[in-house]
């Protein structure tokens, strides 16, 4: 069997027999796309790309990748490429969810028309830190400070087949460490177990309750019984309570006192434990 790859070109093989004095031998020749003339993508093919970025993947494809992220993501919590990977190919549910709550909210609703982004080329910066402490703008920026956290280390979402809800989950993503704000929590891993079951609640991604019911294995037996005694009880309690987070324009209310915010939103003030 000869096979003659044709150099520098994207190559098909075909099998013409021709008779030789072995008749199990095949001569192989290369053929083109072009010589099989195959069609143009089309809007409507299953894997036709719905914005930038966009990574179509088959539901089989999407199960080996939630497979693999949720393994990545279990033994090193802060790899965000494979949390994120998690929460777009395990959303299938939440995130229509999500969407249909916030399209039949005023101000959700506007956000999911005008699609703000929350990116330091977005923010005034100066601005924010020059707002009176306790308010959402200054604390979120002293949260940054801090933390040593950007709001550009978002990923954008590849392998959600909906332009819509692809905003969806950037959103999520991007309000994240509003919601540290909010909640008042650090970015250690006690601060990030209680933040995922407060938004485990909140949205219903299997990502968050992965990471609410798998985080605290790595927790001292100390931060465990603080954990389960007093910052669970009261995320659940507060997830439950709390209006959708993501039907806030955050852009809006950076002058709008924290406390202020909780109590509008239905967030519990926070209990007084050292996280």
């Amino acid at each position: 069997m000869e096979i003659h790859p044709l150099a520098g070109s994207r190559t098909r093989y075909c099998s013409r027999t021709r008779p030789t004095k072995d008749s199990r031998s095949l001569h192989i020749q290369p053929v083109t796309c072009s010589d099989l003339q195959l069609p143009e993508p089309r809007a409507s093919d299953w894997w036709h790309q719905l914005y930038p970025g966009h990574i179509p993947t088959s539901p089989l494809q999407k199960a080996l990748l939630a497979a693999g992220s949720a393994v990545m993501a279990l033994y090193d919590p802060y790899r965000h490429d494979m949390v994120a990977v998690l929460g777009e190919t395990t959303g299938c549910l939440a995130l229509p969810n999500l969407r249909d709550k916030m399209k039949n909210h005023p101000e959700g609703y506007r956000i999911l028309q005008e699609r703000p982004r929350i990116r330091l080329s977005t923010l005034d910066m100066a601005r924010l830190q020059g707002l009176p402490d306790g308010s959402l703008g200054r604390e979120y920026v002293r949260f940054l400070e801090d933390n040593k956290v950007s709001p550009d280390t978002r990923m954008p979402p590849k392998f959600v087949d909906d332009e819509e809800l692809a905003y969806v989950i950037q959103r999520y993503r991007e309000v994240h460490d509003l919601m540290h704000t909010l909640l008042g929590m650090p970015t250690n891993m006690l601060g990030e177990v209680v933040v995922k079951w407060f938004e485990a609640i909140q949205t219903g991604l299997p990502m968050c309750v992965l990471g609410a019911a798998f985080g605290p294995v790595r927790l001292s037996s100390r931060k465990l019984q603080v954990l389960a005694t007093e910052l669970v009880p009261w995320a659940i309690r507060s997830g439950l309570n709390a209006s959708c987070v993501l039907n806030v324009y955050y852009e809006q209310r950076w002058e709008q006192p924290v406390e202020s915010l909780r109590e509008e939103l239905g967030i519990f003030p926070p209990p007084p434990v050292r996280v």
